[in-house]
């Protein structure tokens, strides 16, 4: 099968299509004909191999790739199961976590995959996992966004901000969303009561308060995010960073955990969905709201799977709008 393959850790160029050879479903296990994949945040971040720091976890391996076959974000069609898997039959469409992504097939387990929404393509099926349960996290579990509550979102155009401002519109709340002014009637058609364009407006200048403010960008002060909410207010830092760095969001992360204990304020973390953790329950309730219309994935762009490092660096430049897409053939 055809594959994008990472020998090293380094930049998008490194990545090669190859020939390798097809996985096959073991115990427990879903072999998925991949139709589409999401490019996140999260793939040049283990391309890279960074933050440097994150290595020594041992996630991402320690001097070259944990994984020869990169992508994560998977939406395609069962081929086949292993022992023991009740819930999924051949020939089914499916979207979910999927390690290796980036070819024909790929591996993943059931409790990662969730029927594909009826009426969704698999461009737009393959856009939900990592963002959409991301978003979710960030405004329900970690934000706990009310009826009437002000919410701002920071990056309100991109893979993340694209669902959590449908999600926080879903739950009544008042939406402002940030973004460049190529993206503020998407924004706003996703819900968005105001939307402010970064490169005119500062939303932390003092003047607006807000309960919730979800940051996917990390490009403020976290003293000037303070100022921006109410006393009682709830910062929700996703995680991120540019790449190249030693620490990158952890850094970020333990800073934002200090001064959240002295504070009446709540400055809490959000990392990205991953498939390390538990992600049925998420995945069902975000294609539960696309089914009854409440969320509607955005794609931006879409690349051949052997174009796969272009995407890469067209989401690593931070400007991507909604979700950059690989379909594969």
């Amino acid at each position: 099968m055809k594959a994008v393959v990472q020998e090293r850790f380094g930049a998008p160029d490194t990545l090669r299509l190859r020939e390798v050879d097809r996985p096959r479903a073991g115990a427990g296990q879903v072999l998925v004909r991949v139709h589409a994949a999401a490019v996140n945040p999260y793939d040049w971040h283990m391309l890279r191999g960074d933050p440097y720091a994150a290595r020594l976890l041992g996630g991402m391996g320690l001097t070259r790739p944990k994984s020869r076959v990169a992508g994560i974000d998977a939406a395609g069609v069962v081929e086949g199961v292993g022992a023991g898997v009740r819930g999924l039959l051949p020939g089914d469409p499916v979207l979910g976590f999927c390690p290796g992504s980036f070819a024909e097939y790929a591996c993943t387990t059931e409790e990662l995959l969730v029927p594909r929404p009826a009426g969704l393509t698999f461009e737009q099926a393959a856009a939900l996992p990592m963002g959409a349960v991301t978003a979710l996290r960030g405004v329900r579990t970690v934000g706990r966004v009310r009826p009437g509550q002000r919410v701002l979102v920071n990056g309100a155009g991109g893979g993340v901000g694209t669902f959590a401002v449908q999600l926080a519109a879903v739950l009544d709340a008042e939406v402002t969303g940030v973004c460049g002014a190529r993206n503020t009637d998407l924004v706003r058609s996703l819900g968005a009561a105001h939307v402010l364009d970064y490169a005119r407006e500062d939303f932390t200048d003092g003047r607006e308060r807000y309960d919730v403010i979800l940051d996917n960008v990390g490009n403020q002060p976290l003293g000037r995010l303070r100022r921006t909410l109410t006393p009682t207010g709830v910062l929700v830092a996703n995680g991120g960073g540019s790449p190249g760095r030693v620490f990158g969001a952890i850094g970020a992360m333990l800073k934002l955990a200090a001064v959240d204990a002295v504070t009446r304020q709540r400055l809490r973390p959000i990392l990205p969905a991953t498939p390390d953790g538990p992600a049925h329950a998420d995945l069902l309730a975000v294609t539960a709201l696309v089914e009854a219309g409440q969320v509607v994935p955005v794609v931006g762009r879409s690349y051949a799977l052997a174009d796969t490092a272009r995407a890469l660096r067209h989401v690593e430049e931070g400007h991507a709008c909604g979700k950059t897409v690989i379909t594969v053939p």
